[in-house]
């Protein structure tokens, strides 16, 4: 029940839940922001991102320039998904049509959008922000997980 007293559709409330809990994830010190120290710590591990895609990363997200990327920032990244565009790059990476983006296919679409730099521990390290794993790849719903910082 939300304070309106209405129900949320649980599809709505299980998305509001995944959006908090992948912003919980990046959210490395649990200070209601992401910061460019809690991205190193995500994806610092050997072979991590660079200090220049980290910046990428918060100059996407961080709207409002204060240098930390606030879960109101991080939703309105994720909500980009109803303007259609999203599942059509999603297309375009699922290369094989089984509705999952793998790695090999993520690989693909970093090189051809000039990601030269994503090394293979980097594309892991996505695809797991993302909520899947080597084998299997990410949904459309994981990858908006990692494009969103």
């Amino acid at each position: 029940m939300c304070p309106t007293g209405t129900a949320l559709r649980p599809e709505i409330a299980e998305s509001r839940s995944d959006l908090r809990s992948a912003f919980d994830v990046l959210d490395v010190d649990h200070d209601g922001k992401i910061s460019r120290d809690d991205l190193r710590k995500v994806y610092g591990g050997g072979g991590g991102a660079s200090e220049e895609v980290i910046g990428e990363m918060m100059t996407a997200a961080d709207s409002n320039e204060n240098g930390y990327v606030e879960y109101d920032e991080f939703k309105g990244v994720l909500e980009l998904r109803s303007n259609g565009a999203m599942e059509a790059a999603f297309r375009v990476m699922d290369r094989d049509g089984d509705g999952r983006v793998g790695h090999e296919d993520l690989k693909s679409y970093l090189k051809w959008a000039g990601f030269h730099d994503a090394s293979d521990e980097d594309i892991k390290a996505m695809i797991k922000l993302g909520g899947g794993d080597e084998t299997h790849g990410v949904t459309f719903d994981g990858l908006l997980k990692i494009l969103a910082v």
